[in-house]
């Protein structure tokens, strides 16, 4: 399966927002984007360099590659709605960013290596696909052999230290390691400082 696997706070500093906890005190400490230009002022560039910039920030916040993240917005402008608000609910439909959601994983890359390791259950059967797209009525269970492991035995902790933001469209029960998915997600209820306008506006090119 193809994956992203550059460094996650390299990735964060050329976005400019923090795509991993440990990427907020590198951040604090360096800003600018990474290499040995680092130092230099980015100056305001174009609207191509715009829509771009947020395309790719985007995408690396919910960890797709190119092709994928092109795949979605292709479904987000066929669907029935605001181009922009679809592609941010399938992005936030996906198995691993409900699993993050939830407060199951601290980030979004730990949450898809869980899935990738098939610990959880998709409506009783084991499933290893992150990007699986998640309906209203689907339930995700840890599986009872991925319940002993030492991860899952400190769950608790793990919610507790996510500082979990509830969302309306899933129920998630630590104590039984288990998420419904209850709803369908709110354009309000996707990360903060995302402009999907320029995004369309990028593929509409």
């Amino acid at each position: 399966m193809a994956r992203d696997n550059s460094p996650i706070v390299k990735q964060s500093r050329r976005e400019g927002v923090a795509l991993a906890p440990k990427a907020h005190k590198v951040m604090a400490k360096k800003s600018g984007i990474p290499g040995e230009h680092s130092g230099m002022r980015v100056r305001g560039g174009s609207l191509y360099l715009t829509q771009l910039r947020e395309k790719q920030k985007v995408r690396r916040m919910y960890g797709l590659l190119e092709k994928q993240f092109a795949k979605v917005m292709k479904e987000a402008q066929k669907a029935e709605g605001l181009t922009g608000e679809k592609l941010l609910e399938f992005l936030e439909r996906r198995a691993d960013n409900v699993v993050f959601r939830a407060g199951f994983a601290l980030t979004r890359r730990q949450a898809r290596q869980l899935l990738s390791h098939g610990h959880f259950l998709l409506n009783g059967r084991r499933v290893d696909v992150p990007s699986i797209r998640l309906n209203p009525g689907d339930k995700l269970e840890v599986r009872p052999k991925s319940q002993k492991t030492e991860y899952f035995k400190n769950l608790n902790n793990i919610v507790g230290a996510a500082n979990v933001v509830p969302v309306s469209w899933l129920k998630a029960d630590a104590k039984n390691m288990k998420i419904e998915i209850t709803g369908t997600p709110k354009r309000e209820e996707a990360d903060a400082g995302i402009n999907e306008q320029l995004i369309v506006e990028y593929y509409s090119r």
